[in-house]
């Protein structure tokens, strides 16, 4: 079976909407990564996207006519902006910038793209890409949640360097095959009962440096969370995923933040606010050094411990269960313990006003910390639900069912 006969993709009709940034040179990628599953691809552009590529190269790969211009003589005598919304069964935009997600907040019309984004009833996938202060001003973000509680579904912005030379953040548009898997799997068959949510979810750990080649961690790889993020993804969200320094890849789909510090990463979570759902999956360090010493700390040959005073790191999970405005509506935490479990469990799903601790046993020898598999309770108000020993995508798959089931609507 070939690839493109085996993915939801193969013929079906993908409207590609390029947007105005430097981004769109990908998109060029994109139609190659559409095309190679099977897609049939068209292609809309925008008057700005035509100043980064071309029709002309956008149509050779496409193997059609790229539409540009809503008042055209030829195309509009039979209200082609009409036939191309209904003759698509996904509409890609890629880029998305910040001007085209707010006129589709606001339903606004003003050219070809934005009329075939308005008159479309197919599934609209978007892929963000604009600067760093772009993506994070107020503005954008209320577009954002307007956008995702309209049911149109995101993959991205990714964090990295930007074009602007010293630009670095999260904005960067997701790469044509993360755009693609994102795609394949909107179209493919099954359920999306967390469309038009926003989820938020933490994971791996953080590093708290002692200098400048020294760090205190933990075991954490991060894969439970990004297990997590990637069943949310599928489930239809908007998903933010706020990471500790890993080495996996990160799953297509998502708005992925990188951050070192329990502070960054309580920052990232505040600035990722509003969510429906959160998440905190991450191994936080519960302390960190008081100070970071500036250059390499050197043994002195007198047997002496260098001094080390701890101090302790903000409660993530506490600081938003307690939270008293834009609290999520569904807060869930976990609990990594060595002993007494279910004690432990309940007492902290009490302390720091979760919903659901997610309890696991990382004791030495469970192969939990670090490993592939996980064995889980769900600890509620309403007791406790001991899971089998699962690999973790399982674990997340059916932890992401389990919320759906028990959110409103």
């Amino acid at each position: 079976m070939t690839e493109a006969t085996a993915s939801p993709l193969a013929g079906r009709a993908v409207l590609l909407v390029i947007g105005g940034g430097i981004a769109a040179y990908k998109a060029l990628g994109l139609i190659r990564r559409l095309k190679e599953r099977g897609a049939v691809v068209a292609v809309v552009m925008t008057r700005a996207a035509c100043q980064f590529v071309t029709p002309l190269a956008a149509g050779a790969l496409a193997g059609g006519t790229v539409y540009t211009e809503l008042f055209d003589r030829e195309a509009e005598q039979d209200v082609g902006h009409i036939r191309l919304a209904r003759g698509a069964d996904l509409v890609v935009v890629a880029p998305a910038t910040a001007d085209l997600m707010a006129k589709m907040a606001a339903g606004l019309v003003d050219d070809l793209a934005t009329a075939v984004l308005l008159a479309t009833a197919a599934p609209i996938l978007i892929a963000p890409a604009m600067n760093p202060a772009m993506w994070n001003h107020k503005a954008t973000q209320r577009n954002a949640a307007r956008l995702a509680a309209d049911g149109i579904a995101f993959v991205g912005p990714a964090s990295g360097e930007m074009a602007e030379r010293g630009e670095a953040g999260t904005g960067r548009m997701s790469e044509p095959l993360e755009i693609a898997a994102a795609a394949e799997a909107l179209l493919a068959p099954g359920e999306r009962p967390l469309a038009g949510k926003h989820v938020l979810v933490t994971a791996g750990p953080t590093h708290e440096p002692i200098d400048p080649v020294r760090y205190i961690a933990n075991r954490s790889s991060g894969r439970q969370g990004f297990a997590i993020a990637a069943a949310a993804a599928k489930a239809g969200a908007r998903v933010t995923l706020v990471h500790g320094p890993v080495a996996i890849p990160l799953p297509a789909g998502v708005t992925a933040v990188g951050v070192e510090t329990a502070r960054a990463m309580l920052a990232a979570v505040e600035a990722a606010l509003p969510a429906d759902i959160a998440i905190f999956s991450a191994a936080v360090a519960d302390w960190r050094p008081a100070t970071e010493a500036s250059g390499k700390i050197k043994k002195d040959g007198s047997g002496q411990v260098a001094p080390l005073t701890m101090t302790e790191n903000p409660d993530i999970l506490a600081t938003i269960g307690h939270r008293t405005s834009g609290r999520p509506g569904f807060v869930v935490g976990f609990a990594a313990e060595t002993d007494a479990l279910l004690d432990h469990a309940r007492a902290k799903l009490a302390r720091k006003g979760a919903d659901l601790i997610v309890a696991n046993d990382v004791s030495p020898g469970s192969g939990i910390m670090g490993g592939t598999e996980n064995e889980v309770v769900l600890v509620t108000d309403d007791g406790a639900d001991r899971w089998p020993r699962l690999g973790k995508d399982e674990v997340a798959s059916r932890l992401i069912d389990w919320i759906a089931g028990r959110i409103t609507p």
